[in-house]
């Protein structure tokens, strides 16, 4: 019982990470309006409700994590 419990674990937690995708980019601009935020790259991600900026400037670094195929940031770090 045990080991079906822990495989079981494995495999959503492997599942979970399957679907979110990451990446580090430099702002560029941030609309709390709209809640958009646009890399130098040209990446521009929406920021899933629930997300809270603190800190954020244009020039800043970040790590945007996200749903894989959609634009939904789900968690933002600024790095210093």
């Amino acid at each position: 019982m045990k080991k079906t419990i822990l495989t079981a674990f494995a495999v959503f937690a492997m599942a979970g990470a399957a679907f979110a995708g990451e990446v580090e980019g430099v702002v560029t601009s941030y609309d709390p309006t709209t809640r958009m935020i646009v890399l130098e790259s040209g990446e521009a991600f929406r920021l899933a409700d629930g997300v809270e900026l603190d800190g954020l400037q244009p020039g800043g670094k970040v790590v945007v994590t996200f749903n894989d195929g959609t634009t939904d940031a789900t968690s933002v770090a600024v790095m210093e």
